[in-house]
Parts: C-alpha cells; structure tokens; sequence
C-alpha cells in the first residue's frame, strides 16, 4: 500500500474566443470569454489597435484569451472558437504562406506551449454566442443571430 495520494486531475479552465473585422478587411474587434475551475469568469471586448482581415481578428482574439488565462495561473485550458482558420492552424494541421498571418500564427502557438494542457476545438457560431457578442461590441454592432443547423425531416 502506498502511502502517497494520487495525484489529483488537473484543474481545466475554459476559453470561448471570438474575432470580428468590419468591413472585412476593416477594423477589429476581439471577444473572449475564460471560465476557472472555480468559477471564475472574465469577459473581455476590445477594439485592436490596427485593422485587418477576419482571420486576423480571430488570431488576435485567441492571442488575448491566452494571455488571460497565463495572467489568472491556468495551466491546463480547453479553448474553443468558431474559426476554423483559427483553430487548424493554432493547432499545427494547417499552414499559411501569408507574412502578417504566419507571425500571428507563430505567436499563437508560442503562447500555447506555455500550457501544460490545452484541448483546442472548432465550435459553431451558435456555440460560441458570448465571445461573438463580446467581439462585435467592440466594434459598436449589434448581436448577430447565430444560424442554427437547420432541422432534418425524417422519412
């Protein structure tokens, strides 16, 4: 019999993100939601400092959500976007030729090495309602109805 407890599991914390450029390429705004273990929550909406393209915005606003959750001590995270740019090539499985986009895709994943854990998934629109509210009142606009999967008829 051992006389050391196992070893506990670890305490995930949560990321919605969510970027917005209007018009596109046009201004940014960034979204982002972090939930701790313990029920913590920071919500955070900001205009960028420079404009660029959607996919921009979206590496802009998973930049941010990361630098949230290593300021409030996160080490193990499950993020989701509803960018798939994003998160494809956050996770290594896409590549881009773009200048801008390949160092902001560089620092996105520079950020996430500094986690001990980090689960990074693709979410509809209609999953992600905080963070794109959040990224588009940045911009001063309104909410944009989600489009919900449309229903299938049975036979």
């Amino acid at each position: 019999m051992s006389d050391t407890a196992p070893p506990c599991p670890p305490t995930e914390w949560q990321i919605w993100f969510d970027g917005s450029a209007f018009p596109n390429p046009g201004r940014i705004g960034l979204g982002a939601v972090l939930r701790g273990p313990e029920g913590e929550r920071v919500d955070f909406s900001a205009m960028a400092t420079e404009g660029g393209c959607n996919n921009e915005a979206e590496l802009l606003a998973l930049g941010k959500a990361l630098e949230l959750a290593r300021e409030a001590g996160a080490r193990h995270l499950r993020i989701r976007g509803d960018s798939d740019f994003a998160v494809r090539h956050a996770r290594g499985d896409a590549h881009t030729n773009v200048a801008r986009l390949h160092c902001l895709v560089e620092h996105t994943r520079f950020l996430l090495d500094a986690f001990a854990s980090v689960q990074l998934e693709w979410v509809p629109r209609h999953r992600n309602p905080d963070a794109d509210r959040l990224s588009r009142a940045a911009l001063g606009l309104p909410d944009k109805p989600a489009p919900w999967p449309a229903s299938r008829k049975r036979r």
